[in-house]
């Protein structure tokens, strides 16, 4: 058994170094944003130093970013739609000239982008809510088979990040 923690430990750290550092930071990022862990215990979970995780924090400004994460999807979705629906209808309810300037166009263009991504990055942020989920739960009666699941789900979630 022990011979197989070995192996299994000393694989998780070839996989972590093929991870590239942009891998490594939407990891982080994401380890970040949905798990209440030390930047330390992200660091250790994604193979980065503690000074790297301090870093990204700080300069990408993942602090403010997990207080806008407290909206759920859907409503940030919800206000993105109702920004470009009052933008569209303040167009349409023009007399003359009833096209987007060009900075409306801009605006148009960003919300749509915005609304891309929220739709289609979800995957993963889902996938790792509903583990945490899941951890929380099976904590309560098993705690050794929830730490034992850690490092598993840490592995699939480097495999999404390919």
């Amino acid at each position: 058994m022990l011979r197989l923690r070995s192996a299994a430990k000393s694989g998780k750290r070839r996989f972590m170094s093929k991870l590239t550092i942009q891998q490594k930071k939407e990891w982080a990022k994401l380890l970040f944003l949905r798990e209440n862990l030390t930047q330390k215990e992200i660091a250790e979970r994604t193979g980065a130093t503690p000074a790297t995780i301090s870093k990204w924090v700080n300069s990408e400004k993942w602090e403010e970013l997990k207080v806008s994460v407290t909206l759920t999807r859907e409503e940030q979705l919800k206000h993105l739609y109702r920004q470009l629906g009052e933008l569209n209808k303040t167009i349409a309810e023009r007399t003359e000239k009833r096209y987007a300037t060009n900075t409306e166009a801009d605006t148009i263009a960003k919300l749509g982008s915005a609304i891309e991504k929220l739709e289609s990055d979800v995957g993963l942020n889902h996938i790792l809510s509903a583990f945490k989920e899941f951890l929380t739960y099976l904590r309560k009666f098993d705690l050794l088979e929830a730490q034992r699941l850690v490092p598993l789900f840490d592995d699939f979630v480097k495999s999404k990040l390919k």
